[in-house]
């Protein structure tokens, strides 16, 4: 499993009341989609997200037309092969599937570590192997989208 995946899911299990599933598009069924509070999708930057990605988002069941994800919270991460490739570009692409799937997008205030890291306000990222900055920034990206999908399912239940 990719390195960023495992830190974003290390600090989503971190969180209180949270549970993660971590699987490939390839592995991931609708009937998941349909329980899950949160949903991180990451993407290899081929100059945006990967075709294949973006077929699965498209086709996959009828996300958007069957509303499988209206008000869960969605994360994004990439990684390129070198610096310039468009890391932001990838992580923009699927911030704009969450939202055209009424998703509500959750991504990295500012924190010093973006300064020498691949990461973006858009998501967490790396260029080539993960730093231990980059992996440090994937794992709060996995505590605040489980912090807030906790949030919003004990919003709906009353608990607040």
């Amino acid at each position: 499993m990719v390195p960023l995946a495992q830190a974003i899911a290390r600090g989503a299990e971190a969180v209180a009341g949270s549970q993660v599933w971590l699987r490939t598009i390839d592995e991931a069924t609708p009937d998941e989609l349909s329980q899950c509070d949160a949903l991180v999708l990451g993407s290899p930057n081929w100059s945006g997200m990967t075709s294949k990605m973006k077929d699965w988002m498209d086709s996959g069941e009828d996300f958007w037309e069957k509303k499988l994800l209206v008000g869960k919270v969605g994360a994004a991460f990439t990684s390129s092969r070198f610096r310039s490739a468009g890391n932001e570009q990838t992580l923009l692409q699927l911030v704009h599937l969450f939202m055209a799937n009424g998703m509500f997008p959750v991504g990295l205030p500012w924190d010093h570590k973006m300064r020498v890291s691949s990461a973006s306000y858009y998501g967490a990222a790396s260029v080539g192997q993960p730093t231990e900055d980059d992996l440090a920034l994937a794992e709060a990206l996995g505590s605040r989208v489980a912090e807030a999908a906790v949030r919003i399912r004990r919003r709906e239940l009353g608990e607040f």
